[in-house]
């Protein structure tokens, strides 16, 4: 059995949210880190490529992801999805519009979606407008973002300075008029020459009946809340839905890496310090002794993860991370902290024993993965909305690894999410 959806996602943890919704909805899914180069295993549904695109050159973000595209294609894959973050994580010049551009080059098509919406982390559009959390985009801590600040939330503005096709809006009063409606708004945007529809969505209804309308879009771009309603566009050939999410389980030391420095994660910090041994590696430091400092927290480790998870962390506020970047440059303070984590986590694998790993910040999972040599993930069931637990796929041995984008997660999630192991 060959895949149905290919998708290809511009970060680590947005690759496995998008998984995990997949997942939800019955689509047994194989997430892969980077562009695999051999043939998909049998037996899945979607494969989910997780590329670290996001914040690299356009250009560079551009090639990676037609590659994707190539093997996905390959690969025998039906329908194809890009998939970005809900909060339309980029700069002026992408990567979100030139990488949508090229795929639809490349794919033949005149015509997409971009929808970000997940109303699961209350993320929804609005005419035209991203909300986050019940504030515009730019009110919700996203525009204090190091590395992508966003400071509009009218999406048709923000993707129209990104792309040379013209952008619409396929809004609310369209969809209250049910599928009909979204199907005669769809024809008339491409008869008027627009190539990318930005679509408001406020709940998981309106992402269904987009998906439905989407059904026969050779690319559809999106965050991971319209994965919801995908497969039940090929519900008669899925006939396994019970056993979509099913891992086996892994027994091991505990430990939780984070360099977010999102608000959702710096809640979620407070919250785990309080009932965890913890320590922080701060990136001045880093810059000054960064072997002691990385050796500081590996010893802390190792006398504290017999007693249960450990958390290191190189989280911070937005104003010690201006500092930090002040001192040192946003590409040096981003790359130490990068760094640090996957040093740190191959020492926890490969000497300390840890094989149950929870990792907040899709650049953070990025260095973690790669350090660790994933080449994939089986997907299971979710701690949170798009963050599940998963068993990692061409390590020597399997690891238990929950890859947590920045801005997702209650404020009790890296407590709760060891009782809700496989």
């Amino acid at each position: 059995m060959r895949p149905i959806l290919g998708c290809i996602a511009d970060d680590f943890t947005g690759a496995t949210d998008l998984a995990s919704q997949l997942v939800s909805a019955g689509m047994r899914t194989l997430q892969t880190i980077g562009i695999p180069q051999a043939p998909l295993e049998a037996g899945v549904d979607a494969v989910v490529v997780a590329l670290k695109s996001r914040t690299i050159p356009a250009r560079e973000a551009i090639e990676q992801s037609i590659q994707a595209l190539d093997w996905l294609r390959e690969q025998g894959c039906e329908q194809f999805y890009f998939k970005y973050c809900s909060t339309f994580d980029s700069t002026p010049a992408g990567n979100i519009g030139p990488v949508t551009e090229a795929l639809m080059e490349a794919l033949g098509t005149d015509f997409t979606v971009a929808c970000p919406a997940l109303p699961a982390n209350r993320r929804s559009v609005f005419n035209g407008y991203l909300f986050a959390n019940g504030v515009p985009l730019n009110e919700s801590g996203m525009q204090d973002h190091p590395l992508t600040p966003m400071t509009d939330a009218n999406l048709v503005r923000v993707l129209n300075a990104q792309t040379t096709r013209n952008v619409g809006l396929i809004d609310y009063a369209t969809l209250r008029q049910g599928d009909a409606a979204v199907t005669a708004r769809i024809d008339a945007l491409k008869a008027d020459g627009i190539g990318i529809a930005i679509c408001d969505a406020i709940d998981n209804d309106d992402l269904f009946m987009l998906a439905r309308a989407c059904r026969d879009l050779p690319l559809v771009t999106a965050g991971s809340g319209l994965a919801l309603g995908l497969p039940a566009n090929v519900a008669e050939r899925l006939d396994h839905t019970q056993d979509a999410a099913r891992l086996e389980p892994i027994a091991g030391r505990e430990a939780v890496l984070s360099g977010s420095c999102s608000r959702a994660t710096l809640a979620q910090i407070e919250y785990a310090r309080q009932r965890m041994p913890s320590v922080h590696l701060d990136a001045q430091a880093l810059d000054d002794d960064y072997q002691g400092v990385v050796d500081a927290a590996l010893e802390y480790a190792e006398g504290n993860l017999d007693a249960g998870p450990v958390l290191i962390y190189a989280s911070a506020s937005p104003e010690e991370v201006r500092r930090a970047q002040q001192r040192l440059g946003v590409q040096q303070a981003g790359e130490l902290v990068e760094r640090a984590m996957a040093e740190i986590a191959a020492e926890l694998v490969g000497r300390l024993g840890v094989r149950r790993l929870l990792v907040a910040g899709g650049e953070t999972s990025g260095a973690v993965v790669t350090a660790l040599d994933v080449q994939g993930l089986r997907i299971g069931e979710s701690i949170d909305p798009g963050v599940p637990w998963t068993t990692t796929l061409g390590t020597e041995e399997p690891l238990a690894l929950a890859l947590k984008s920045g801005n997702f997660g209650a404020p009790d999630f890296m407590t709760k999410a060891w009782k809700l192991m496989p």
